[in-house]
């Protein structure tokens, strides 16, 4: 549940302009997440969420920026915990997860900055990377395993 939440979490603030907890827990709420302040705290410092200023002048969460940051356990703990296979075919890889975690895993793979991967698309249980040349897919899916076992 936790995963699925912060997942919404990420969604809703990469949607919309959202400036206080109230309004985030406003909308999980109409998203059948009953949640309380202390979870909206917790759920932010984990996603480390940050207030940055909209060309509007207002502000509003985003994601902290993680490039060039250590990963951290957390990120592969969600990895680890949400994906239940890895397969590939070409220079795409698909990643299947549980139900509506594949872009908490995608977004913990791409903090990850492997080389190698141009991009990936998540849908609710599934994800996409595609991969700069074929010759590097068998690493990157070795890698994938090597994580989640």
């Amino acid at each position: 549940m936790r995963y699925s939440r912060q997942n919404k979490i990420i969604e809703l603030i990469e949607s919309m302009d959202i400036d206080t907890q109230d309004r985030l827990s406003e909308l999980l709420k109409e998203c059948g997440f009953e949640v309380t302040q202390a979870t909206i705290s917790r759920d932010i410092k984990e996603l480390q969420l940050v207030k940055s200023l909209t060309p509007s002048g207002k502000y509003k969460y985003t994601q902290a920026d993680n490039i060039g940051h250590p990963i951290t356990e957390r990120f592969t703990k969600i990895f680890k915990e949400t994906t239940q296979s890895v397969a590939s075919s070409g220079n795409i890889i698909l990643i299947k997860t549980l139900s509506g975690c594949a872009s908490a895993a995608a977004e913990a793979l791409d903090t990850l900055g492997l080389p190698h991967i141009v991009g990936s698309v998540a849908g609710d249980n599934t994800f996409f990377i595609l991969a700069d040349d074929p010759a590097h897919v068998p690493d990157l899916v070795a890698r994938f395993e090597e994580i989640i076992k």
